[in-house]
């Protein structure tokens, strides 16, 4: 080995030691943003919590932004795909964007979330509720996810079920009017107000 092999092998390695170096770097960085996200969801879970809060649409639009974010862009790109294609009416396209999208990242709950939100509309009820239980097997706070469980149920003749899934999402989120509108009336359909 001449000494020109030598040093190229030599900068290789080096090259390889940086890359790996920087690659730990990211990691710890998004685990860092993994944290950093948690807490700050968990703050705003809290806030939302108080009953009686104006500012709950705000609080719920930057909760619905943080689930957004996948922490990779090219499924943050699926994503704005699949939603982009419910917009445009094209249901199947947006199913196979969620479904590349929760291929590449399986623990991605918005994923799930979108998908079951397809299938709804495609009145996919038991391909929806699927994936509603995937979704809130990870994150179990989705209170969007139950208000769709609840419509779904409703829709299926499963009022009870629908009720429970409507008081879980009030629970975490009780400032809707909306919510605590179908809490009542589901209430004095199964005879539940009377308990």
């Amino acid at each position: 080995m001449t000494n020109v092999d030598g040093m190229v092998g030599l900068q290789k390695r080096l090259l390889a030691a940086a890359l790996v170096a920087a690659m730990s770097l990211a990691g710890a960085a998004a685990r860092g943003d993994d944290a950093n996200r948690s807490a700050r969801l968990d703050a705003l879970f809290a806030e939302l919590a108080e009953p009686g809060r104006e500012d709950h649409l705000r609080i719920e639009t930057e909760i619905a932004r943080l689930w957004s974010q996948s922490g990779s862009p090219a499924m943050d790109l699926l994503l704005r795909r699949g939603r982009e294609a419910i917009d445009a009416e094209d249901l199947a396209a947006a199913v196979e964007h969620f479904s590349a999208l929760i291929d590449h990242a399986p623990d991605f709950a918005e994923g799930w979330n979108a998908r079951a939100t397809a299938f709804y509309l495609l009145d996919e009820y038991a391909l929806s509720i699927a994936d509603i239980e995937r979704t809130l097997a990870l994150e179990p706070r989705h209170f969007g996810a139950l208000e769709g469980l609840a419509a779904i149920l409703e829709q299926m003749d499963r009022p009870e079920l629908a009720l429970r899934a409507l008081r879980q999402a009030h629970a975490l989120n009780p400032n809707r009017a909306s919510v605590q509108e179908a809490i009542e009336r589901l209430e004095r359909e199964t005879g539940a107000a009377d308990l």
